[in-house]
């Protein structure tokens, strides 16, 4: 079962509370959630593997580190892109992919209607980015669509989950490790987290 982990981090917290707020506008949500998804990320990144490498100083030649594998972050379209600036913030040759789904009407069930990855997806780490992990369906199905173009060492990277998206996540990609800034209540019946921060979408986009 792959670990669920929520950042429990005091700029997190204080930055969660103005993202929360009905009144925030959307310059600075939009704001807030980029840099929540680079603190995030700052944790997620302590695990990832290095090589070293030779390095000549002004001074002399010495031995450091840099990576030894490909970051690959992939927004689920539309809300993952407000995350995607934070996270490159702190690692600045990640490549990006997009995947993008729609629900259909019959099943209730996402349907893959774009996606476009970078060669190194199947040598890299990739963070699966969504804000909201909700019914979990979205991120399920995203995570599929990155396992069938070679994915293998993957992560999902939320701002705000609950108990039923954590659940599906878990079932279906047991392999997964799950990153959170928190984890709410439950859904309600329209299917919004409770008491979450509305529509990431819309907030992000001024579209409300």
């Amino acid at each position: 079962m792959g670990k669920l982990i929520i950042l429990n981090h005091p700029l997190i917290d204080h930055k969660m509370a103005i993202i929360r707020n009905k009144n925030t506008d959307t310059k600075t949500f939009r704001h807030l959630v980029n840099e929540v998804g680079g603190l995030i990320t700052y944790e997620i990144t302590r695990g990832l593997s290095l090589k070293e490498v030779d390095v000549v100083t002004p001074i002399t030649k010495t031995v450091c580190k840099t990576l030894s594998k490909d970051v690959i972050i992939v927004p689920i379209l539309r809300a993952g892109l407000g995350m995607v600036d934070g996270i490159q913030m702190l690692i600045p040759t990640a490549k990006v992919g997009h995947v993008g789904m729609y629900r259909d009407e019959k099943t209730l069930e996402p349907v893959e209607y774009y996606a476009k990855f970078p060669k190194e997806i199947t040598t890299g780490t990739v963070l699966v980015v969504d804000p909201m992990l909700a019914t979990g369906g979205s991120a399920s199905a995203a995570i599929t669509a990155v396992k069938e173009r070679g994915a293998i060492d993957i992560t999902y990277v939320g701002i705000v989950g609950c108990p039923e998206g954590v659940k599906r996540l878990n079932n279906d990609h047991p392999d997964v490790d799950i990153y959170l800034a928190a984890m709410d209540e439950k859904l309600n019946e329209t299917g919004y987290i409770v008491p979450g921060l509305g529509d990431c979408g819309d907030r992000l986009f001024g579209t409300k």
